[in-house]
């Protein structure tokens, strides 16, 4: 992770997958706010969709983890250490949890 996080190692699909859904979510939590219905299924809404989003960030994190760790154990790091990798990977599951 010393660059940027290749999606590739990922599984992109599923993860586009979750994303679609979340968007279709937020689609009807928007008709729902237009519509005027009970602040509480909104909230509902709303929170399904954002754990929705979490779940899709630790799939890219953890996929990143794991090609990571391959490329370390193959000889393949970018001259980035294990305390760097680590640091950055902390770092990017705080902004998601």
């Amino acid at each position: 992770m010393g660059g940027e996080l290749d999606l590739a190692g990922a599984e992109p699909r599923a993860v586009l997958n979750r994303l679609r859904r979340v968007q279709g979510q937020l689609f009807g939590v928007i008709r729902m706010i237009e519509e005027g219905r009970d602040c509480e299924q909104v909230v509902t809404q709303l929170a399904a969709a954002s754990r929705a989003l979490d779940r899709a960030g630790f799939a890219i994190i953890a996929s990143g983890l794991q090609q990571r760790l391959a490329d370390l154990e193959d000889g393949r790091g970018d001259g980035e250490d294990r305390e760097q990798m680590r640091g950055r990977l902390e770092k990017l599951f705080l902004s998601v949890a």
